[in-house]
């Protein structure tokens, strides 16, 4: 049994719901600050709220514990410029994110989460989450800091993407949100918020929502309500059955909805992207050289190599050089920003114009992740500590593959078959893009220093904000 569709065919009647049915209950609920979206971004604001003795409610439309899109676990910490080996100011991390987005991203946020992205994740780890190589496993390794035990990717020179072992990540965040005290209500959507008067773009007073299973409906009054309910994603995926998807599929932006019809002011809403839609592989689980493979070798068919350039195109001859800044470049900014073209502008990478050199034969498909001919310590970072601890790889690739059989020390993993002009030089991870299927990208609610939306009473955290970033900046955020 493998979808729902196949559970009725072979029934031939739909199964009974099985949670009470309470269309005409109607709960009230008062609080001090009222949280939307139980997600990193949403946890971190609970917290960081119920540690100022405030009385808090934390609103979830899945389960706190393991909802949202880092409900599974998460392998890079970006941006943490201020962690002790790092040697890029919050400044000049800020200022290459917001030019490589061409200006159209959100400064505040940035350059809050590359101010306090480090404190953040100590933050993390004084609730359980092991961020530091406390076990030796990669002693001596290039990327790792024998004082701190901090491992680093991407530039191992000026380090300030951190490589943490981040699977426990929201059950450490849900045991201390209910340490604190907050009251969490799972399986509840938000569908609008409560203004002064009901007036379009009155002071925000709350929050109304409906639980998802038994249909009963909640009215939250509160001083004070931040928006966390995630980056609006896959709105035009039609499956049902969401497969191959790398993103919660819960992340479907009535947060946004909610701000938009409430008056709030928004930007960059006329932007997204065509994504692989339901025709992806699985994320992270074919080979490939970007984001939580980044570094890996990339071989053809034949066994011949594809050559790794740096932001200049000049050609990279030794793996080392992959993780070092080309001449005259201060540092290489990180894949996961959110930021597309900084991957093109400022990260080593395969050819652009590997397509080309396909169609002209240079190239047999397919490709494959060799991971053999890395160095060990390298290896094991890829297919472990980096693919063991992404959540949307642990158990579907590095668990499976695993118990399967897949020994990075002797095997290739085959990477996407794809057409050849699919063979873009950020592309391999993320699927074979369909232009009819489409991502919501970079759009969201406008906001300041204390990211406090355009109404009063209202604050956004995390993916719902305009240019908003990954991981670390929900987090920081939050």
């Amino acid at each position: 049994m493998t979808s729902w569709l196949e559970l009725v065919q072979k029934d031939a009647r739909i199964p009974e719901w099985p949670y009470p049915v309470s269309y005409g209950k109607e709960n009230k609920v008062a609080t001090d600050v009222l949280v939307f979206g139980g997600g990193i971004a949403g946890c971190h604001a609970a917290i960081n709220a119920a540690r100022k003795g405030v009385k808090v409610v934390l609103v979830e439309k899945g389960m706190t514990k393991r909802s949202g899109s880092g409900g599974a676990g998460v392998d890079h910490w970006l941006s943490a410029s201020t962690n002790p080996c790092s040697k890029v100011t919050p400044e000049e991390l800020t200022e290459a994110i917001i030019g490589n987005a061409g200006g159209y991203d959100c400064g505040p946020l940035r350059y809050i989460n590359c101010r306090e992205s480090w404190d953040t994740l100590l933050d993390c780890e004084r609730m359980g989450v092991q961020i530091r190589d406390m076990h030796n496993q990669f002693a001596g390794a290039a990327f790792r800091d024998e004082e701190t035990r901090l491992m680093f990717a991407y530039d191992y020179e000026n380090r300030c993407d951190i490589r943490v072992h981040g699977h426990m990540m929201k059950p450490c965040l849900y045991r201390e949100v209910k340490r604190l005290g907050v009251r969490v209500l799972d399986r509840v959507m938000v569908t609008a918020l409560l203004t002064e008067g009901g007036v379009q773009g009155a002071r925000v007073t709350g929050a109304t929502g409906v639980n998802t299973r038994t249909g009963e409906f909640y009215v939250i009054s509160a001083k004070a309500t931040v928006m966390a309910t995630g980056l609006p994603g896959r709105l035009w995926v039609f499956s049902t059955e969401q497969r191959s998807l790398f993103r919660d599929f819960n992340n479907t932006g009535e947060g946004i909805a909610a701000g938009w019809r409430a008056g709030a002011e928004f930007a960059l809403m006329e932007q997204s992207m065509s994504d692989a839609g339901s025709f992806a592989y699985i994320a992270y689980g074919m080979g490939n050289p970007d984001n939580t493979w980044y570094g890996a070798s990339i071989v053809d068919a034949n066994g011949k190599e594809v050559p790794w350039l740096d932001r200049d195109g000049r050609e990279l001859k030794t793996f080392q050089e992959r993780f070092r800044p080309a001449p005259g470049q201060k540092f290489i900014l990180g894949q996961g920003t959110g930021v597309p073209s900084a991957y093109d502008n400022q990260t080593n990478r395969i050819p652009p114009d590997l397509p080309e050199r396909i169609r002209k034969g240079e190239f047999t498909l397919p490709f494959y992740a060799d991971l053999t001919s890395l160095p060990e310590q390298e290896r094991r970072a890829i297919f472990g500590l980096m693919v063991g601890n992404e959540g949307k790889t642990r158990i579907p690739v590095y668990d499976l593959y695993t118990r399967a059989g897949f020994d990075p020390d002797r095997d290739m993993l085959q990477a996407p078959l794809y057409p050849p002009e699919e063979y873009r030089a950020t592309n391999f991870w993320s699927g074979m893009a369909v232009p009819h299927w489409r991502l919501f990208h970079s759009g969201g609610y406008v906001v300041d220093w204390e990211l406090k939306t355009s109404l009063a009473g209202l604050y956004a955290a995390g993916g719902p904000i305009f240019g908003a970033g990954a991981h670390s900046s929900a987090a920081a955020g939050g």
